[in-house]
């Protein structure tokens, strides 16, 4: 197969995106108000809510083709890893809101030239459930930030109740072999975290080449997670208990897979609403991120995940450049909502630098 080469005219910026992304800015630092104000305590403005925060490593594959070993992946070895596994709202809600899922992935010990900004040697990966951004570009960002925005006062009970209706309407399109991205970005299925794949949903530069990312559970004890759901009812912080509970007796194992760019009319690097098709270029596996048995959720680990650490596509090689119209936002949208949460928390944020920085 032949696979299309990286370039810089492959972005193609609207004229007015800058507006557009200082729009998405102001709307999301005046959700974030909003929710500090409820809180009395600044949160991310997307996936407040941690599961698990934990160590591990990413071992990259030996003898991997050309077209795959680029970039992080060019060299075959382990690098440590912080990952972070968190629930979707930007604010702390119960669980009976179930919407998509955050899995932040910090690679430590990465040379090589970086991103503008970007001064230490990490690389990060920042995915999501499903396959594509519902929101597609910019602009759709920023609208749909507007009417998450404007919901963000309304009482937990109707929060609730549209992810339950979003639920229901891809129950009823499963049955037509179908579903919809945007409601399960609202509406996600009361799964296991760690039984969900998460992707990157736009694509990256991937040295000379462009991919979307994903990393998908290999485990069997994960596999068998896959009918297991929570019952809301029962426990509001249900899908913490689970995780930290399965991390305390197995090792959690993801395959991290590239799926490179071949067709630009049917996989488009501005618009991350359309799911590239596997026919076109599957997803190929080229790491394996490995998080052994440990406590999940200690006291002084989480205050740093949640409240210190930094994750966002800026913190990156330049072989893994973020591309397309929602990748360029969120270059600036996550450094924004980030200065201000720590800002207004009085904490330094750190782009940590070394595995060592993790407390136990």
């Amino acid at each position: 197969m032949t696979y299309l080469r990286y370039a810089p005219d492959i972005e193609k910026p609207d004229s007015d995106e800058q507006k557009t992304i200082d729009g998405i800015i102001a709307g999301m630092t005046q959700q974030s108000e909003t929710v500090e104000r409820r809180e009395h305590h600044a949160v991310r403005a997307s996936h407040a809510k941690s599961s698990a925060c934990v160590t591990g490593e990413l071992t990259i594959a030996t003898g991997l083709p050309p077209e795959l070993a680029q970039g992080l992946f060019a060299t075959p070895g382990t690098h440590p890893v912080a990952v972070r596994f968190a629930q979707g709202p930007g604010e702390t809600l119960g669980d009976r809101v179930s919407t998509h899922r955050g899995m932040s992935i910090k690679v430590f010990d990465v040379p090589g030239e970086k991103l503008p900004g970007h001064a230490v040697d990490t690389q990060d990966f920042v995915l999501a459930t499903g396959t594509t951004f519902p929101s597609g570009t910019a602009a759709g960002f920023l609208r749909d930030g507007t009417v998450i925005g404007k919901s963000t006062g309304l009482p937990e009970g109707v929060k609730s109740a549209v992810s339950s209706t979003m639920r229901n309407l891809n129950r009823a399109l499963h049955a037509f072999g179908t579903e919809s991205a945007l409601a399960d970005f609202f509406g996600h299925p009361y799964s296991h975290p760690l039984a969900d794949s998460y992707f990157s949903q736009a694509p990256v530069r991937y040295g000379d080449y462009v991919a979307k990312l994903g990393a998908v559970p290999s485990t069997d004890s994960q596999r068998a997670l896959s009918e297991w759901r929570l019952d809301p009812h029962q426990d509001e912080d249900g899908f913490r208990h689970a995780t930290v509970a399965f991390f305390r007796e197995n090792e959690v194992v993801f395959e991290l897979k590239a799926q490179l760019w071949a067709d630009a009319e049917r996989q488009p690097i501005e618009d991350a609403s359309v799911d590239w098709p596997v026919s076109v270029s599957p997803y190929r596996t080229v790491a394996t991120l490995r998080l052994p048995r440990q406590d999940a959720y200690s006291p002084d680990r989480v205050r740093y995940f949640d409240e210190v650490m930094t994750f966002r596509p800026a913190h990156s090689l330049a072989a893994h450049q973020p591309l397309g119209s929602v990748m360029r936002a969120r270059l600036q949208v996550y450094r924004a909502l980030s200065d201000f949460r720590h800002r207004e928390n009085g904490v330094a944020a750190e782009d940590s630098a070394g595995i060592d920085r993790i407390p136990a």
